[in-house]
């Protein structure tokens, strides 16, 4: 081998895999495999000298034929890891020269570890992330400070820096304030419409006429300048651009993108807990969720990132947002969407909330025979109509506006539901109060995740739903609780999907639009609530996959969907129901998006039901 060493030369320098210096290769022992045969069978021959395997990484020299054996005991662990040994191979004399760095007081250390690598390696990700860090804010730009342990560490100390895990953060306890100044006031963003965790409530329904509006944080002030618009008493304060207005209480209190720009623990907790004590009715809460790659080349500060507009941001895992929510409040948090949840100050409100989430749009049955009785009193019957298509049941009393005139006319609402029926289909009326109560079984089967309500805690409507379609609590809560022993079994699933008549079933999942999420089988709504119910639906997601080889469920932004006959999928989120883990992927860059083909399979008009 060694009279090839030209040879040797020639592809060590060609190769792909390792870090190249002018007269040297370096190569991660997992990496070894990679390289051309002529260099693995040249390393193994240097390897039987040693009878070592106790090293990290190779270096081949390119000016004699040596190979070097490095030790770096923490390679995975240390961002920065220090050579503890080296073992020198000569292939000409065949000697080999151990050198020892353990005692040295300033060892050579390792910079840009993803170049030695395969980019399978399952650090690479890290590795570079780290990199790209450290190129961004200039710290590998003297070479004079990298490559020893003494240098670089002397850097490290000038700017106030240190490590945890990988992450470049500020060392809070070296003089912080010299080092970063945050710009909180830069977070606050221009926009031209309605914030999202505000039109979020507004669609829930949680605003009425007499609804009073304070926005903690207000920014530049437009979710108050809408509101007040919109006709509801609005008014808001921010530390920066409005801090002479007054605090004041409200029946819904907005703190939307505030807790994840404060960099102090301690003031982000006093956010919090402040505009709990102006909220009567709603806060509002909103973050930054940590679902999109933000390898960005932002530095790590605090529990956060210093962004390149210099403001601060806390990325919260969806999950760790609603325990922060929780254990600063002593209150349940509800997801409303991703990253934003609603805080009732009324445990009844809020279990209204929860079950209106559930409830699946129904059509009102049509007219079929306009009888002389009933269009006499079309007008006085709608509404009664209305209810039934609501509630699935008949109003009890003091639940309708116009119980007096029906009751006057008819004796009882049964009385003049007799007449509705005689120009409608009946099985359609069954079909919805059958529909409303899937709709209670899922909400009842989804608090079992938390601390489900008792009958005391449940509104009034809800009760008399409950006695009416189920006949007491304890058997609604029942069959609940069997829908999610059968949730268990993702045959089942599989074969509710490859029955249906929407949507598309492959080997592993099924695909479907999420408009038609509303009639599907009651079990996948339950297997999708699992997912939403905690995490919220991707904003603008139009599809939904639900998988059954394994409990997950993904969903799908595909932009185009109406006008492209073969749309491409722009974005997904993936959330894995074992562990609640989240993954985001965007195509937008992606040359070869997937393409969603056949998408008239997968939104129809109607079901057969």
């Amino acid at each position: 081998m060694v009279n090839n060493f030209t040879e040797i030369c020639r592809l060590a320098k060609e190769s792909q895999i390792g870090k190249h210096l002018p007269n040297n290769l370096y190569v991660h022992i997992s990496a070894l495999i990679f390289l051309d045969n002529i260099l693995q069978d040249y390393e193994k021959t240097a390897r039987e000298l040693i009878n070592n395997t106790d090293f990290d990484l190779v270096k081949f020299n390119l000016e004699e034929p040596k190979i070097s054996y490095l030790f770096y005991p923490d390679f995975d662990t240390n961002p920065h890891p220090a050579l503890q040994k080296s073992i020198i191979v000569n292939l000409v004399e065949k000697t080999t020269k151990v050198m020892d760095y353990s005692n040295s007081n300033n060892p050579p250390i390792l910079h840009r570890k993803e170049t030695f690598i395969h980019p399978d390696y399952p650090h690479y990700q890290k590795f570079k992330h780290l990199t790209f860090i450290e190129e961004n804010i200039g710290l590998l730009d003297n070479a004079r400070y990298i490559g020893t342990q003494k240098e670089w560490q002397q850097l490290l100390n000038d700017h106030s820096l240190t490590f945890i895990d990988h992450n470049l953060v500020c060392n809070l306890d070296n003089n912080p304030q010299e080092f970063i100044k945050i710009d909180r006031h830069k977070a606050a963003i221009h926009r031209n419409r309605l914030s999202r965790p505000v039109n979020l409530a507004l669609e829930a329904g949680l605003f009425s006429e007499e609804t009073t509006f304070f926005d903690y944080g207000c920014g530049h002030g437009l979710d108050v300048k809408i509101m007040a618009e919109k006709g509801y008493e609005s008014s808001g304060w921010d530390l920066f651009y409005q801090p002479n207005n007054p605090l004041k209480k409200a029946d819904i209190v907005n703190l939307g993108y505030i807790i994840n720009v404060i960099e102090n623990v301690a003031e982000r907790r006093e956010a919090l807990l402040k505009a709990w004590t102006l909220t009567q009715q709603v806060l509002i809460v909103a973050a930054q969720v940590l679902i999109d790659d933000r390898q960005k080349g932002f530095m790590v500060y605090g529990d956060g990132i210093v962004t390149e507009r210099n403001t601060f941001q806390k990325y919260y895992d969806q999950e760790e947002l609603k325990t922060y929510i929780e254990n600063v409040l002593n209150q349940e948090a509800i997801p409303a969407g991703l990253g934003i949840y609603f805080v009732f100050r009324d445990k009844e409100k809020a279990n209204n909330f929860r079950a209106s989430r559930f409830h699946s749009r129904v059509r009102t049955p049509r007219v079929l025979q306009p009888l002389k009785k009933f269009a006499d009193y079309q007008e006085l019957l709608t509404p009664l109509m209305n209810f039934y298509t609501e509630r699935g049941r008949l109003p009890q009393k003091g639940e309708l506006i116009q119980e007096a005139q029906i009751k006057a006319e008819f004796r009882t609402f049964k009385q003049a539901f007799k007449v509705i029926l005689q120009v409608t289909n009946e099985s359609e009326w069954d079909t919805i109060a059958d529909r409303r109560r899937q709709d209670i079984l899922l909400y009842l089967a989804l608090s079992h995740f938390t601390t489900r309500p008792t009958i005391r805690q449940l509104s009034p409507v809800l009760k008399a739903d409950i006695k009416e379609l189920f006949g007491n609590y304890q058997a609604s809560c029942f069959l609940a609780d069997e829908m999610l022993v059968t949730l268990r079994n993702l045959n089942i699933i599989k074969q509710i999907c490859q029955e249906l008549k929407v949507g598309k079933t492959f080997e592993k999942s099924y695909l479907v639009h999420l408009d038609m999420l509303d009639s599907l089988p009651t079990l996948l709504r339950l297997y999708e609530g699992c997912a939403s119910r905690t995490i919220g639906r991707m904003e603008g997601a139009n599809l939904i996959r639900f998988y059954f080889n394994i409990p997950r469920i993904s969903y799908l932004y595909v932009p185009d969907f109406e006008e492209k006959k073969e749309p491409k999928l722009k974005t997904t989120m993936s959330i894995d129901l074992q562990d609640l883990r989240v993954q985001y992927r965007n195509y937008s860059h992606e040359q070869n998006a997937p393409i969603i083909k056949d998408k008239h399979l997968l939104k129809i008009r109607e079901i057969d039901e």
